[in-house]
């Protein structure tokens, strides 16, 4: 794998080392403290998921707890206040806001010799965070201690989202094997801390087992929920490239995003990026993913069509000039809003015949088709795709 996984523990010297650093760690904090269910409802705690990569593993450990203690303190004041965090937050510096936390506990860590993820739950000193929140002109009462659980919070505060990238260079795609230039563009971003936390995952053993390309690609809810479930997020965004061009040195890149939440797609995206002149592949592959990382962290509104209550399923054919063609007309066809499968049933050097199942009318479905340049006519006795003023897919 690209990451290796090394899980801490007793069980070797490695892990023993990790123990007493995080030991340490914990002490200059103020105390080791013990889970328990009592600390579950204190809204002065808050449990995030970090993740990040640096030059060895205890640098990375060392930034993810940083951030994961800032991010931790935004969704205890955006409880306490109804989800308005006081503008002081974002200028406090990591040595103030360790002198907040009474207490952190870490689970599920998983590390490579750079990478270091991990679940960590800080328990804030309620003092201090009433003065913070106090200075600021918002009054939180005494006893929040009792009341605050009640406030609203907003829905995407403290979020995560683990972001698939699926890599389609050639007939099947790829997500955990080597080599994955998407994948490593992806792991090379970072980290975004906006009001979702997305992080991509180490791809180990269980998560090779959780999902692959395939089940990626086609929306797997089951799967989808395996992956998202055991990396501690509430929900998945698979983001899928398909280079066109010289093999090895991509003129053009088509990426689909496809954001899920409980197994249903909640809204999708289709962003074309160009090479730039001199621009090698590594460089466009980084481009766009820190392209798509930016709307992500803006938050998309494109979302799945709403209101839409009739179902069909329908058999076209769509002409292609070879693979490269079917290749990025799946990929369009896919992030089309109103589109829910797309199947490959045969396959020619001139044309594609694929089974679409789509929500809405078939005027609806036309409308949508047309954003992304494809006529659906009429056929006997299948249905034919045609590019809008042109000879070739879009």
């Amino acid at each position: 794998m690209t990451l290796p996984l090394r899980r801490s523990g007793a069980g070797g010297a490695g892990g023993w080392r990790y123990a007493a650093a995080a030991l340490v760690v914990a002490l200059a904090l103020g105390a080791v403290s013990r889970p328990s269910r009592a600390e579950d409802a204190d809204p002065y705690t808050a449990t995030v998921t970090v993740d990040a990569t640096a030059d060895t593993v205890i640098k990375a450990r060392e930034m993810a707890r940083l951030d994961g203690q800032r991010r931790a303190l935004t969704a205890v004041i955006e409880r306490l206040t109804g989800g308005h965090p006081p503008a002081k937050v974002a200028k406090l510096d990591d040595n103030a806001i360790t002198g907040m936390v009474a207490s952190f506990e870490v689970a599920h860590e998983r590390m490579s010799a750079v990478r270091y993820v991990a679940e960590c739950t800080y328990h804030f000193q309620a003092a201090a965070i009433q003065r913070l929140v106090g200075n600021a002109g918002i009054a939180v009462p005494a006893d929040s201690g009792k009341t605050a659980i009640g406030t609203a919070v907003p829905a995407e505060a403290g979020k995560t989202a683990i972001v698939l990238p699926v890599y389609q260079s050639g007939t099947a795609p790829i997500l955990w094997d080597d080599p994955n230039p998407w994948r490593d563009a992806w792991e090379k971003q970072p980290a975004i801390t906006g009001p979702v936390h997305v992080v991509v995952p180490l791809g180990d053993a269980g998560d090779v087992a959780a999902i692959d390309a395939d089940k990626a690609e086609a929306g797997d809810a089951a799967a989808l929920a395996a992956i998202t479930q055991r990396n501690g997020a509430d929900e998945a965004i698979v983001v899928s490239a398909a280079p066109r061009g010289a093999t090895g040195e991509p003129a053009e890149l088509d990426v689909t995003v496809r954001r899920y939440r409980g197994g249903q797609l909640v809204n999708s995206h289709v962003e074309p990026v160009t090479a730039n002149p001199g621009e090698n592949a590594g460089d466009m592959l980084r481009r766009a993913a820190a392209t798509i990382a930016a709307g992500i962290e803006n938050g998309w509104k494109k979302a799945a069509p709403n209101g839409y209550d009739q179902q069909g399923v329908l058999t076209a054919v769509l002409p292609i000039t070879g693979l490269d063609d079917w290749v990025r007309a799946h990929h369009l066809l896919a992030g089309v809003p109103a589109v829910r499968k797309v199947s490959l049933m045969a396959l020619s050097r001139q044309e594609a015949t694929i089974e679409i199942g789509y929500v809405g009318t078939i005027d609806q479905l036309k409308t949508s088709l047309a954003g992304i340049s494809l006529d659906l006519m009429p056929g006997d006795p299948v249905w034919r795709l045609a590019p809008t003023g042109s000879d070739r897919v879009p």
